[in-house]
């Protein structure tokens, strides 16, 4: 079956903007910036104005081809990745209106310039001109159709899976790839796995980076969502004995990996850039470690994923995953009962209840890592099935179908949702009933 035969697009494509709302943002931005902003925006007028005529003739040609604008969620690397990979899905599979030319432009911020260097060649980007056309057409009325509908992570079709990759290295990024991989230490075709930590420096201090200004500097809405990086170490040593090098990812990371395995390489302090944030994701055997939106990029180049310490446990969460994968979540402790909340009861609550560190800690609640057993055995199962040396049980088959159950997931998606780590149901199956 074709996919446009079952699939929608994956946003509302009724999204609009609100002409007087527009006209209201801008009010309080200069309210709240002063004159330096009030500047600013007088600098747009001009072209905002030049830009109107150009857009009006664009929307003539609706007959023949309809041109669209839209900006590319570039503000973090997990949207950039894979919200525009998700797009190019659905464009492919015919979900969009034929004769149809997209124009795009991105946020104020980027978070990875290797990313954008590959997404520019896919797509029709124009930085400032896309984001001045984009506004006229805003300003003006009957814009909705020529909005492009971006859509979110979440895969809700299994459409990446199904679909064509749409990012490749050019020959000479391939040979800069290889020559970065040698100055890590990694030979020629050696395997290696990438492994993330999240941790509070990445949205816990601006480091100067152009991306890094728009991190929220507030942790107790994020904190929930962080690991420390020692409780990876017995799993990154059994991938070395296995043959595997580790490689620990990162832009911004709080402490170093503490290992003497001469294949543990901490990428992350010693030689971290954007260009190789891409090339190690997309080349890795897999990567291990799901609680941030780095784990976006290894999913759109199809590479396995292990999502560990995930958190929230929902719908929207699990099926931002691939084929493949496995996932292992974060456990819920309430201290006032002196047990772990069940899967049910997390699904019931979310997402009220559960809106950030602080509601956690208000409702008594302590959100618990995984261990660093629990991690060496999901990065292990991992390895197996990979090799094929995987054995599945019966009692590992009845206990995802209870999970799964859990969340009603409907075709065609789970068809491509990845498995929970089979020793993590094995000594958690309490959590399910």
């Amino acid at each position: 079956m074709a996919l446009s035969d079952w699939a929608k697009p994956t946003m509302n494509p009724k999204v609009h903007l609100n002409q007087n709302r527009y006209l209201r943002r801008q009010f309080r931005d200069v309210k709240e910036g002063g004159l330096p902003v009030l500047i600013r925006k007088s600098l747009v007028v001009p072209l905002l104005a030049g830009a109107i005529p150009i857009v009006l003739i664009l929307r003539a040609l609706r007959p023949i081809v309809l041109v669209r604008f839209g900006r590319l969620k570039s503000l973090s690397i997990g949207m950039f990745a894979a919200a525009t990979e998700l797009y190019l899905c659905e464009r492919d599979a015919g979900l969009y209106p034929k004769r149809t030319i997209d124009i795009s432009s991105c946020d104020d911020r980027i978070s990875n310039q290797q990313l954008k260097k590959m997404w520019a060649r896919e797509l029709h980007i124009f930085f400032w001109l896309g984001r001045i056309l984009e506004r006229a057409s805003d300003l003006l009325p009957g814009s909705a159709p020529h909005r492009i509908p971006l859509p979110n992570d979440q895969d809700y079709h299994g459409m990446i899976p199904r679909s064509r990759m749409h990012l490749s290295f050019t020959e000479k990024e391939e040979r800069l790839g290889q020559a970065g991989l040698r100055e890590l230490g990694v030979p020629v075709g050696a395997p290696f796995v990438c492994l993330h930590a999240r941790d509070m420096e990445y949205k816990g201090r601006d480091t100067g980076h152009e991306w890094s200004a728009h991190l929220n500097q507030d942790e107790r809405l994020h904190g929930y969502r962080n690991t420390s990086i020692s409780n990876y170490v017995p799993a990154a040593e059994e991938l070395a004995q296995r043959g595997y090098f580790v490689i620990r990812m990162g832009a911004v990371v709080n402490e170093p990996l503490k290992t003497t395995s001469p294949m543990i390489i901490d990428y992350a302090t010693i030689a971290r850039s954007d260009f190789m944030d891409i090339f190690l994701c997309a080349k890795c055997s897999f990567f291990l470690g799901g609680t941030s939106g780095l784990n976006a990029v290894p999913r759109i180049f199809r590479r396995p994923v292990v999502y560990d310490n995930s958190v929230p446990l929902c719908e929207s969460q699990l099926l931002a995953c691939v084929p493949g994968g496995l996932l292992i979540p974060k456990k819920l402790w309430l201290r006032e009962e002196h047990r772990f909340m069940t899967f049910p009861e997390f699904l019931a609550a979310w997402p009220e209840r559960f809106d950030g560190t602080k509601h956690f800690e208000h409702i008594g609640v302590d959100v618990i890592e995984n261990t660093p057993e629990e991690l060496l055995d999901v990065a292990v199962e991992m390895d197996e099935r990979l090799k094929g040396k995987w054995q599945t049980t019966g009692e590992d088959q009845e206990l995802q179908q209870r999970f799964w159950s859990l969340l009603e997931v409907k075709e065609p998606n789970q068809e491509w949702r990845p498995r929970m780590g089979a020793k993590f149901l094995r000594q958690n199956r309490e959590l399910l009933d």
